[in-house]
């Protein structure tokens, strides 16, 4: 058989290896000690279910993510220089220092949110999903979250409003087996969780993600007809390589687990895959994974130089333009304290 004619795979490749790379430099950041904040959580092992969603999305589309969501972003167009200053708490950051590792925001590439509450951007969508409908912007709004998601009710509230109102929204968990330290077979008893979006009247569907094709084609399928009026849900299985966050030794997983676990490498199965079906060479794909490593170590130097940000822009772009910003505390207490001297 030869190799299929129209693969993007080499696409989707380079996609999730520039995830994986960037991960791994957010994890050196944080062991320097130059990462801000004293909680980040990694992606790596769920790259496809960000490369894949997101090669399905359009220009227009709008999309939140959970705590775990540099790789969607960065899948999604966001430049990893900005994404690394932001995570080190610097003003050259996408939400100039303010925002860290959970709280990345980007209206300019769809971005209306990361949020740090399990479950909590889920509903964003709906609403996004409602203007969009009403004012035929012909745009797609998606959610992602993690399994521990499928246990919050806000979850089955947004699915009933965007199944009731025909919205252009899709609901994307990514299984990765963990919510924190509770194994999904412990939060559950069945794990088949587009089961429950059907039975709110979404199409639903589960995928392997070892496999980023397959991962693209279930979610092009429901973004289109998300598009059309039908709202879907699709759930990405993968295997979380290391703990819930970066400190976190999971001492919950046997090693016998995690190796085998690991051995579920979407990046890995994708580059096998192209060697086989002649669509890249093995130099070829070695000085693509170098060209990478490069502009992620660039990163990191871009992040470190970055200054952080004033005190005084401690309000800025949370009140509205022209609203007088409130006065810190130290600053009232010193002009009190100046009226009592005087």
């Amino acid at each position: 058989m030869g190799a299929p004619v129209n693969s993007n795979l080499l696409e989707l490749y380079r996609t999730m290896r520039r995830i994986r790379t960037f991960e791994e430099r957010v994890g050196e950041l944080f062991i320097r000690g130059q990462s801000a904040g004293s909680m980040l959580h990694l992606s790596i092992g769920e790259e496809s279910s960000a490369a894949g969603v997101c090669a399905a999305m359009k220009p227009q589309d709008t999309f939140t993510t959970h705590h775990r969501g540099h790789g969607i972003f960065l899948a999604r167009g966001a430049d990893p220089g900005q994404m690394m200053a932001e995570i080190g708490g610097k003003e050259t950051g996408y939400c100039k220092g303010k925002g860290g590792s959970m709280h990345i925001a980007d209206m300019a590439l769809g971005h209306l949110g990361a949020n740090a509450i399990v479950g909590g951007g889920i509903p964003a969508v709906v609403g996004a999903g409602l203007s969009s409908k009403y004012l035929k912007q012909d745009s797609v709004s998606i959610a992602f979250f993690g399994d521990g998601a499928m246990q919050q009710g806000i979850l089955y509230e947004s699915m009933n409003m965007a199944a009731l109102w025909d919205l252009p929204v899709l609901f994307v968990c990514v299984n990765n087996q963990y919510g924190m330290g509770t194994r999904i077979d412990q939060a559950t008893r069945s794990s088949r969780f587009d089961e429950r979006a059907k039975a709110f009247g979404l199409n639903g569907a589960v995928v392997n993600g070892l496999d980023v094709e397959e991962v693209e084609a279930a979610a092009r399928w429901l973004v289109d007809d998300a598009r059309a009026g039908k709202p879907g849900f699709l759930s990405v299985e993968v295997y979380r390589f290391f703990g819930h966050a970066r400190m976190d030794k999971s001492p919950y997983r046997s090693e016998a687990e995690e190796v085998e676990g690991r051995k579920k490498d979407p990046v890995l199965f994708a580059r096998a895959k192209l060697i086989a079906d002649g669509l890249e060479t093995v130099a070829a794909l070695d000085a693509m994974d170098r060209e990478i490593a490069a502009e992620m170590d660039a990163t990191i130097d871009f992040a470190v130089e970055s200054k952080a940000p004033p005190l005084s822009s401690m309000f800025r772009d949370v009140y509205a333009v022209g609203e007088p910003e409130p006065e810190p505390v130290s600053a009232r207490i010193d002009r009190v304290l100046a009226r009592d001297d005087a």
